[in-house]
């Protein structure tokens, strides 16, 4: 039975690769104008959060969902970045809104790291028990 925080998580993701698939025009929106194939990207991000909620529940790619969604978070970061420095082009979002958004990115991915910690150290003591 997955932990707590293997629920959250993957809850988490998944509620963002669902609305990836339902309102993409919102992360659209986000994006800025010097990205590409920006409909492409957001269909992109949606299947990788998925496949990262998904492998954060399954024990034999726990530790590689991870990392895979830390980096997504760290991928996306720019974005929101852009939000907080361009608020004037999100008005409906409450400037301290964007800049607690950078933040939460950063408490988010430790979450992660701290709710994949049983599994990094048990493979890191099994990959160097045979030495």
């Amino acid at each position: 039975m997955p932990r707590i925080p293997l629920i959250i998580i993957a809850l988490y993701f998944s509620v963002g690769a669902y609305a990836h698939f339902v309102n993409p025009e919102v992360f659209i929106a986000m994006m800025p104008d010097y990205i590409g194939f920006q409909a492409e990207l957001v269909a992109i991000t949606g299947v990788l959060e998925l496949a990262g909620a998904i492998g954060i529940l399954l024990p034999q790619t726990r530790v590689l969902a991870g990392y895979c969604l830390m980096a997504f978070m760290l991928a996306v970061l720019p974005v929101h970045l852009h939000m907080a420095l361009h608020s004037e082009l999100y008005s409906d979002i409450p400037e301290w809104g964007l800049q607690l958004r950078i933040g939460l990115q950063f408490v988010f991915i430790a979450f992660v790291w701290w709710a994949i910690k049983p599994e990094r150290s048990h493979t890191n003591s099994a990959s160097t028990s045979y030495q």
